[in-house]
């Protein structure tokens, strides 16, 4: 299993792991083993890293945790935060999307991005003939919930034009075996993207596009309780969602 926590904090430096091995002066090639699990670097060298990436050793190398000689971090299950949705890189997105073995699950409004930008369809279509699941609660334009929100971000009749085409879009999978869509008429209060162990989850503030907003990456770790916290909310929505008719 990669490294995903290292990945996503170089990436967010603005660098590659080519340019983190120069600069804290390693062969490339024994980084690159640092982001596939093959090797971790030394006490010094992980000192070196983490300052340059601007994080704990133990938010990078979770494993550290009960080292004796590396501070404690309570945070091993959030990976990165990203200032909005727009600042998490497309290469994530596609690695996340393309990495999925057992299940996506999403709470959006919208999520045209997830077609538009990311061509998810096909994806869908050949990870769900292999077994893995896939469902999607997305908004169901007519509800209260959903004109509120369009109003408060001065897109009337956008938003809703917006969901209308990604039920679209999705009504082309939707009759997969593995493959469930329904619609949800519940305040927004964040946006959930579940890849497998990892997840996305934009917060929406007042007045703002969901762009604009913060992304917590997150890692199930055991007894992680911000992972159960978010988990716990996509299945309340989805309980009361309503399946799409195919």
């Amino acid at each position: 299993m990669a490294n995903e926590r290292l990945r996503a904090a170089v990436r967010a430096a603005g660098l590659t792991i080519e340019e983190v091995a120069a600069k804290v002066g390693v062969d490339e090639k024994t980084a690159g083993r640092w982001i596939t699990m093959e090797r971790k670097p030394h006490r010094q060298t992980r000192r070196k890293v983490a300052e340059l990436l601007g994080a704990s050793e133990v938010q990078l190398w979770p494993s550290l945790a009960e080292d004796l000689y590396t501070a404690p971090n309570q945070d091993v299950e959030l990976v990165h935060l990203y200032p909005s949705r727009s600042a998490v890189p497309f290469e994530l997105w596609n690695e996340l999307i393309h990495g999925v073995q057992e299940r996506m699950e999403v709470l959006v409004f919208s999520g045209q991005f997830l077609v538009e930008q990311h061509n998810i369809l096909p994806v869908i279509r050949r990870k769900a003939e292999d077994g893995a699941l896939f469902r999607f609660a997305v908004g169901d334009e007519t509800s209260p919930a959903v004109i509120q929100r369009a109003e408060e971000e001065g897109t009337t009749g956008g938003l809703e034009g917006r969901i209308q085409m990604m039920r679209r879009y999705l009504s082309k999978v939707a009759e997969l075996e593995n493959v469930e869509v329904r619609t949800h008429g519940t305040i927004l209060y964040n946006s959930i993207y579940r890849f497998d162990d990892q997840m996305l989850v934009n917060g929406h503030a007042f007045g703002s596009l969901a762009g604009e907003n913060p992304v917590l990456h997150l890692r199930q770790v055991e007894d992680g309780p911000m992972w159960e916290h978010y988990l716990r909310s996509f299945e309340r929505v989805w309980q009361e969602a309503t399946p799409e008719t195919v």
